[in-house]
């Protein structure tokens, strides 16, 4: 009996070699993914149980008809599931955040890394704005647009 062999072309063989890693590799910790944003975006971390948590679908409600006002504030919107995260990622989160599973939370981290504010309730996004809108580096965003 002969065997059939099927090559594949490189570029081919390659990309689905891409997409296997890709599909595999862990998700980066949350230490290292909010130093990657550091002096760059502002980010809102939204931390639930899961994606079905009320205040989590409210936030994000919330959030969805004002884009351009978190685009205009260099805002990325970083959701955190409790049950998908190591046990680093979790103390990490207590610890930089004060936030801990169960609770809904949403917190303000700003783009030095420091969080500016924190609520177990979905901040309306005029609140949002205005606790930016009020700070020193903002107001020169603000200042050379």
């Amino acid at each position: 009996m002969k065997r059939l062999r099927f090559l594949l072309p490189a570029p081919l063989l390659l990309l689905g070699l891409l997409l296997l890693t890709a599909q595999t590799s862990k998700p980066m910790p949350l230490e290292q993914t909010l130093r990657e944003y550091r002096w760059k975006k502002r980010v809102l971390l939204l931390a639930a149980p899961t994606a079905e948590q009320a205040d989590f679908k409210a936030q994000k409600a919330l959030l969805a008809a004002e884009k351009a006002g978190m685009a205009a504030r260099d805002f990325v919107v970083l959701e955190v599931f409790y049950n998908q995260l190591s046990t680093t990622d979790q103390q990490f989160l207590t610890k930089k955040t004060g936030v801990s599973p169960p609770a809904f939370a949403a917190v303000l981290i700003g783009k030095d890394g420091g969080v500016k504010e924190r609520s177990s309730h979905p901040i309306q996004p005029a609140i949002l704005f205005g606790t930016v809108d009020k700070m020193p580096m903002r107001r020169e965003e603000m200042r050379q647009k």
